[in-house]
């Protein structure tokens, strides 16, 4: 019930806003387009050039603070007015995004990475965190404290059971231990779409079959020289399919 809630104030929000851009004049993207700075609850949102500014956002931060986006979305929660003027809030996960400065910024699990490539297939680098080890009970692994480890085992004497076939010997755990790591990945957003993939070979030649023409071109390679190829076809892609936005100004 909470989510589709959630899902209707985001639409309603970003269909009061867009209609209030409608008057805008659409331009083709170019590298010199700015955004409009604000708060972008989900893709539509960033179609139609139309966030949540600040003016709309009810915080402490100062508007005139450098750092003014940074500290809002360090809070788990994020208060605006709506179209009505209701006060309305939503937490940090699900937004899309947000614009600084005209630079459009999209969150990856609780990143926010700057947009550094926009056209029909959109390409961006984000810092992903992978986790190994996991066990259900976090860090109170009932596995660690247990009572047959080693020096409680009640088979640590025993002939047939010795310490060195004990599966909870020196606290044994069958999770494993506990690490994360944190690598650079590359990431496309369709902008058509507005959907999310992982920049590899295969989600490229399936964004790439849009333009049959180009799409053969690049299928027509051997495989070696397609990875090798991928952002040049992915720009040549925009070049030829240019998406068009409202006016920042």
């Amino acid at each position: 019930m909470k989510k589709c809630l959630l899902t209707l104030i985001i639409a309603l929000v970003a269909t009061g806003l867009a209609r209030g851009q409608q008057g805008d004049t659409l331009v083709q993207y170019t590298p010199d387009f700015k955004f409009r700075d604000g708060i972008y609850l989900n893709f539509d949102m960033v179609k139609t050039n139309s966030p949540i500014p600040k003016a709309k956002l009810f915080t402490s931060v100062d508007y005139n603070d450098k750092d003014f986006f940074d500290q809002v979305i360090s809070s788990e929660k994020i208060y605006f007015y709506d179209n009505m003027g209701v006060r309305q809030e939503i937490e940090k996960d699900a937004i899309w995004g947000f614009a600084r400065n005209g630079v459009l910024y999209a969150k990856v699990q609780n990143n926010f990475n700057r947009i550094t490539f926009f056209g029909s297939i959109i390409h961006f680098v984000a810092d992903v965190t992978t986790q190994t080890g996991y066990n259900p009970y976090g860090y109170y692994d009932p596995y660690f404290y247990s009572p047959y480890r080693s020096f409680y085992s009640p088979y640590y004497y025993n002939p047939y059971y010795s310490r060195y076939y004990d599966p909870y010997y020196y606290g044994r755990s069958p999770y494993g231990r506990h690490t994360s790591r944190t690598d650079l990945e590359m990431f496309m957003i369709d902008f058509e779409t507005g959907k999310t993939y992982e920049y590899n070979l295969d989600n490229l030649e399936a964004l790439l079959m849009r333009d049959p023409e180009l799409y053969e071109e690049f299928v027509s390679m051997r495989n070696k020289n397609q990875k090798k190829m991928m952002f040049v076809y992915l720009r040549k892609f925009n070049e030829r399919n240019p998406v068009f936005l409202p006016s920042g100004n």
